[in-house]
């Protein structure tokens, strides 16, 4: 059941395995990286916990991800200074059931959000389940103050608001996207929110989300108990509005770029001077080191507005590797070691237990995703090898309301870009850019497949996606 819990201690585990060893050398050993530190010590306080998202950032748009026309110095220096992951996915391509995966550490479509959730009931694709338990939540027998600013996009009234599924401090904007930077409607409707109070900024939105960040982390320098913020930029979704100044300096260094593509990158920029001066608040309030940092992406960038996901193929939408591998780097001074990286597979849904196990915490019965904290501690090389599917309902023509999903299994993944077109195999041992269906060859391996798929379709349909009749 849900409700229920397990013991996670890892660190207890840890402590057990290690007990033959005498104090100082279990000590000395992790700062020696002979051993990987444990996640948290008897007596020690849980961690702060600092999670970054970002909008439709594509998985080749950071400096430190091989782009060569733009300029990412505070995001590249994060990723130096913790893990990378190189085969992290987004749990969708799309927004909102990402952000419902990273919340609950559940697929999207079982905890009712297999789509976007939106202003206009009649083109709203998803109902954040009441029974499903959100990280903030789970973090209070921890002690934890937990914040969210920024973008929420999992409701707009009660009972699906920040405030009421957790949050002690909400900062942000409850609906999907803005329709201008700068005045932050949405169809005309203000969804600017501090806590439960309508508020109207001005100012562009990534620096007023920057600001807000900022602010939350100057009230947490002197206090004893940890905290949870959840820093949910809107950056770099559409609209793509960088500040005029920001473009006039990419123009000046990248004469040649197309004027979507300097846009774009203007606005990545923007995006990643704010996390800088996050990252520059958070230690210069002491608390860098003791602060567990993730930062990824909730989906591929979208190619139509320049965005480019390195070699993969596709972006925003798409089953694709191009629509759901994104940037990920977890940082935690003396727990992940500097400058490592792994090629494990994991999802957004894997974060949500990952933090849970850093803070002490029992990680709930149920849950689809796993913690990453012994790879990242170095505890153990990789994670076991699992099954993953991703799923998106959608309205409008194209999808006409109905799903289309990937599966992957090992080396192979089954994909579908539209619920109208055939399941295609790839075996991405062998084709990481996804060029060669090989489902007629292999009808053993594609049939399988989709039969798996069958079953996760089954358990997903148990969970009801729309709010109940007034």
């Amino acid at each position: 059941m849900i409700g229920e819990s397990r013991p996670v201690p890892y660190a207890r585990a840890m402590l057990q395995r290690r007990c033959h060893l005498q104090l100082p050398l279990l000590i000395a050993l992790p700062a020696l990286g002979l051993l990987p530190a444990l996640p948290v010590s008897a007596g020690e306080m849980p961690p702060n916990i600092l999670l970054i998202l970002a909008d439709d950032l594509g998985n080749g748009d950071l400096g430190t991800c091989g782009a060569a026309d733009l300029q990412t110095p505070n995001l590249d220096q994060l990723f130096a200074r913790g893990m990378r992951w190189d085969r992290f996915y987004a749990n969708c391509p799309v927004c909102s059931p990402t952000r419902a995966a990273l919340l609950t550490g559940r697929y999207p479509d079982r905890v009712g959000v297999p789509g976007v959730i939106r202003t206009h009931p009649e083109d709203s694709w998803g109902w954040l389940s009441p029974e499903a338990r959100l990280l903030p939540s789970l973090l209070k027998p921890a002690g934890y103050h937990t914040a969210l600013v920024g973008k929420w996009h999992l409701g707009l009234q009660s009972p699906n608001t920040p405030n009421d599924r957790g949050f002690d401090h909400f900062h942000g904007f409850l609906g999907d996207m803005m329709d201008d930077y700068q005045t932050h409607r949405r169809f005309g409707d203000n969804l600017m929110r501090r806590d439960t109070c309508a508020i109207d900024p001005a100012g562009h939105a990534t620096d007023l989300f920057t600001a807000w960040a900022v602010e939350y982390l100057n009230t947490r320098r002197a206090q004893a108990s940890p905290f949870l913020l959840y820093l949910a930029y809107n950056a770099p979704h559409t609209p793509i509005q960088p500040p005029a100044d920001w473009l006039e300096r990419v123009h000046r260094r990248e004469p040649e770029l197309p004027a979507n593509r300097a846009k774009l990158v203007a606005l990545i920029e923007h995006l990643d001077a704010g996390i800088g001066e996050v990252l520059e608040a958070l230690e210069r309030n002491g608390l860098q080191e003791r602060t567990l940092v993730i930062f990824t992406s909730d989906n591929g960038g979208q190619l139509s507005v320049g965005a480019r996901n390195g070699p993969l193929r596709g972006g925003k939408q798409d089953m694709y590797e191009g629509g759901i591998r994104v940037p990920m780097v977890a940082v935690w001074p003396g727990h992940i070691a500097p400058g490592s990286r792994t090629e494990s597979v994991a999802l957004t849904m894997d974060l949500l237990p990952t933090c849970l196990e850093a803070a002490g915490e029992a990680v709930p019965e149920g849950l689809d995703g796993l913690s990453l904290l012994p790879v990242l501690t170095g505890a153990q090389p990789a994670l076991p090898e699992r099954e993953f599917v991703w799923m998106r309902r959608e309205g409008n023509l194209r999808y006409q309301g109905r799903d289309y999903y990937a599966l992957r299994r090992g080396q192979w993944k089954l994909v579908q870009n539209s619920p109208f077109e055939p399941y295609q195999l790839f075996n991405l041992a062998d084709d990481p850019e996804e060029r060669t269906d090989v489902s007629a060859a292999r009808k053993n391996i594609h049939q399988d497949l989709i039969r798996r798929l069958m079953r996760h379709v089954q358990r997903a349909g148990e969970v009801p996606w729309q709010p109940p009749a007034p």
